[in-house]
């Protein structure tokens, strides 16, 4: 009998954040390492990297987890005093995402002293330096897996949006990268941060308890006023107190940087992963086109709880034409998901077509004059509800009412979780043909042109028509990916690992 298939997992966050952090990636991770746990022929370790900071910043370490739930402690791993901080846009600009020896050295010794390991499965390489993928030369027999959950090695902001309005389709050789954020984040407050919350967590206090809050706003605070103190004595000097990463270089030096940042982590990637894993059909075209070695890429939809949903939830009988149609938003109020086109668009609908929308909101408020714009709709539409965000028990009672889903996102949104939510309850989804939110239904009549409304308002008249085929919509959809059907995918990837009995 072969041993157990030994696969060290890599996410910036650990998986039992106690906040959270990470969103989608983390409950993946974490419902990942659950399903693989519970069977005999694997073995998990994993490995999280650029939150945990000393104070004052050392040398790069790795070790045990001393903070946070006690599950598994002894295969959750961390890396202390990386010279890359997480997420990306933290360290938006830092050289050392691409290289960084101390924290790359730290990174080989880790896996040198616990592995070997048959896999290496990365699923961002955020909060590391990206030569970490050099594991390769010293571990040639072991498999290099790298999952695309959003754009990183290709995008320094993760996301390919430029300046927080649009969607980037051309870096112009680095030099839109150079102009991209709207405000840049200071990494030595960061560090201070993440080393208080670090050492707050390993003496047992945790985020959102009254002990940790105190201790961590009020030294934060105290780190913040010496810091603008130094910036103010800097300046009646006339010296510069930037960021060292941040010091003004010629533009077309900056421009530079960012070229070779994406050349280089996209030359590692083809050269030393064994598989890169697109998260839908949409990122591995995006990868493709950037430069990925397409004999690397394979879609591999995540697997998700809300795959039960769909076997058990009957198909809609609403196939139009419609009296009242009602749509159903969720998320967030953020241009780059859509939700101000959208107000836009359903604010100027044509009357006709208005009188006979229903609009549910299920998204938290960010501001009183937006939370007005959505009440007034009321105005002009057939009705509209609104919930200030939600969670995930409340998603049945919310979506109960919804007849199409609305995914209007303006840039390469990989598979919003929330098409797949109002998929998996057998709500068809109209969404722009941005990402991979149109490849659940695989209809092109219920697809427009991201941010275009006179498209998005001749697609809403369709569906009052009835002249969208919901029945023909139905035949050809995409069941949602189940958490086992996933992992059994995911076995196949590492299958192709010779192992010693």
């Amino acid at each position: 009998m072969s041993r157990p298939l030994r696969v060290l997992y890599y996410n910036w966050v650990d998986y039992l954040d106690a906040e959270g952090r990470g969103g989608g990636v983390t409950r993946y991770q974490r419902n990942v390492i659950e399903g693989l746990n519970a069977r005999d022929d694997t073995e998990v370790v994993f490995l999280c990297s650029g939150l945990s900071y000393d104070l004052p910043v050392r040398s790069p370490r790795w070790e045990v987890i001393r903070h946070g739930p006690e599950c598994d402690a002894q295969k959750r791993f961390e890396i202390v005093n990386s010279g890359v901080l997480a997420p990306a846009h933290h360290s938006f600009g830092d050289p050392a995402q691409v290289s960084h020896d101390a924290t790359r050295d730290v990174f080989f010794d880790f896996v040198d002293r616990t592995g070997p390991y048959d896999v290496i499965h990365f699923n961002n390489l955020e909060g590391l330096p990206a030569e970490v993928l050099e594991i390769k030369q010293r571990h040639p027999q072991t498999q290099v897996v790298l999952s695309l959950h959003n754009y990183y090695p290709i995008c320094p902001q993760v996301n390919l949006w430029f300046a927080e309005r649009e969607t980037c389709e051309d870096f112009e050789g680095g030099a839109r990268c150079s102009t991209c954020l709207t405000h840049q984040h200071d990494g030595r407050l960061l560090r201070v941060a993440n080393g208080l919350s670090y050492r707050l967590r390993c003496a047992g206090l945790q985020p959102g308890s009254w002990t940790y809050d105190v201790a961590f706003r009020g030294v934060l605070g105290l780190g913040g006023r010496m810091l603008r103190m130094r910036r103010w004595l800097w300046a009646r000097l006339g010296r510069s107190a930037q960021n060292p990463v941040l010091d003004p270089q010629s533009g077309r030096e900056r421009a530079d940087a960012f070229a070779q940042r994406r050349a280089r982590m996209i030359g590692l990637i083809n050269t030393q992963c064994d598989r890169v894993l697109c998260v839908s059909d949409a990122v591995r075209v995006l990868a493709e086109r950037y430069g990925i070695d397409p004999g690397l890429t394979q879609v591999s939809y995540i697997g998700t709880r809300a795959a039960e949903l769909f076997e058990s939830s009957e198909q809609s009988k609403k196939i139009g034409p419609f009296q009242t149609l009602s749509l159903g938003y969720l998320g967030y109020m953020r241009h780059d998901k859509g939700f101000f086109f959208l107000l836009d668009a359903l604010e100027e609908l044509p009357v006709e077509v208005a009188a006979h929308i229903h609009v549910v909101v299920a998204a938290r408020a960010v501001d009183a004059v937006t939370l007005a714009r959505v009440m007034q709709l009321k105005d002009r539409l057939g009705g509209v509800t609104y919930h200030n965000g939600y969670t995930h028990d409340d998603l049945d009672a919310i979506l109960a009412p919804v007849d199409v889903g609305v995914v209007p996102v303006l840039w390469h949104d990989n598979l919003p979780q929330v098409a797949i939510e109002m998929h998996a309850r057998h709500i068809p989804i109209l969404s722009s043909q941005m990402g991979g939110a149109s490849e659940l239904g695989n209809c092109d009549a219920m697809v427009f042109e991201a941010g275009n409304q006179g498209a998005f308002a001749e697609r809403l008249a369709a569906l009052l028509a009835g002249r969208i085929d919901m029945k023909a919509y139905w035949r050809n959809a995409k069941a949602p990916t189940s958490l086992p059907a996933h992992i059994e995918d995911l076995m196949d990837v590492y299958g192709t690992v010779d192992r010693p009995e």
